[in-house]
């Protein structure tokens, strides 16, 4: 397998195509130093829970050593507060080398965290999707690119969490299932993101019933019809409508991007539409899906996250990452 994606890499690259990575990856709570009165009590700036500027330089140091080893073309963000922690997370980037000259944030709802995104590749458009008027729901970031002529879609999401039922989580699948259907679900399109459901979510309901009130419906399997095609992506045959779980293309061990209570979870995906399964102009080059899992990024058996106390004033202490695993793919666009 290794060998037959060092070939494909190669000779897309002796034909002069773009190879282009892009990732996804919940950074945990990037919150800036200004008080806007939406943030969690533990990020109040310069609080007792020590959120101060030098806790936050550490937070953005840790993030940033992350995404420079990942060195994606285009990566989604997950959980941050503000442009501001944006705009502090690219100029600390910048400073080891990796500049993103392109970035947005869906920040028009007053949510505690949002989606963002960072580029090295111009993007034509970028756009924020209302799920719903109402603060609960995160705005999915919608950002069109034309790369060698040829167009891409990519959708950043952030669903609801577990502590909210299956029926939130289907309120935003919906919303992003409309605008897919209304640009054509034929183009080129990369939904990627924390939709904090497993690429088998309909499973899961078997052991947690407190979360289906849908009936057994899920937003990410049964309305973004994601479990049509379970094969390895080289395998999976035409199905219309369907976005492919590029979490199928890897061994099952592998599939996971959290771990809770010591169970493994593959709540951050990347699907994909159907023309990027067919190998012509822009596709998804097959065994590249990844989670990136480097040592540094584990605390024995658990995902080194951002730490802070569990005293009665919780303080930060200036150590860790994330809480989740970033996932990476690779894609190649002809020329």
């Amino acid at each position: 397998m290794k060998f037959l994606l060092l070939l494909a890499l190669l000779l897309s690259t002796l034909l002069g195509d773009t190879i282009l990575k892009v990732a996804t990856y919940n950074v945990e709570n990037l919150f800036d130093l200004q008080k806007s009165g939406n943030e969690y009590d533990e990020y109040i700036p310069n609080s007792s829970s020590k959120w101060n500027e030098d806790t936050y330089k550490i937070k953005l140091k840790n993030i940033t050593q992350v995404i420079k080893e990942i060195d994606a073309d285009i990566i989604a963000l997950e959980e941050v507060e503000s442009r501001e922690a944006l705009l502090d997370l690219r100029f600390e980037l910048k400073k080891e080398g990796q500049y993103y000259e392109y970035y947005d944030i869906a920040d028009r709802k007053s949510t505690t965290v949002k989606v963002a995104i960072l580029s090295k590749i111009p993007f034509v458009s970028s756009q924020e999707l209302y799920v719903t008027h109402n603060n609960s729901y995160r705005n999915i970031l919608e950002t069109k690119f034309k790369i060698n002529a040829k167009e891409l879609y990519i959708f950043v999401n952030h669903w609801s969490s577990k502590a909210h039922p299956e029926s939130t989580r289907l309120i935003s699948a919906k919303a992003l299932k409309e605008r897919i259907e209304e640009i054509g679900v034929e183009k080129n399109i990369i939904v990627l993101g924390d939709f904090n459901s497993d690429y088998e979510e309909y499973v899961k309901f078997e052991r947690n019933r407190r979360l289906n009130d849908t009936y057994g419906k899920t937003g990410i399997n049964h309305i973004l019809e994601t479990t049509k095609q379970k094969e390895r992506a080289a395998d999976a045959s035409y199905i219309k409508n369907s976005l492919y779980n590029l979490w199928y293309d890897t061994d099952e061990e592998n599939r996971y991007s959290y771990i809770f209570k010591g169970q493994k979870e593959a709540i951050d995906n990347i699907l994909i539409s159907q023309s990027l399964l067919d190998k012509k102009n822009i596709y998804y080059i097959d065994g590249t899906i990844n989670n990136f899992t480097k040592e540094y990024l584990f605390k024995k058996k658990n995902i080194n996250r951002w730490e802070i106390s569990r005293a009665k004033v919780r303080q930060h202490k200036g150590k860790g990452y994330s809480d989740h695993l970033p996932v990476v793919a690779k894609f190649n666009i002809t020329d």
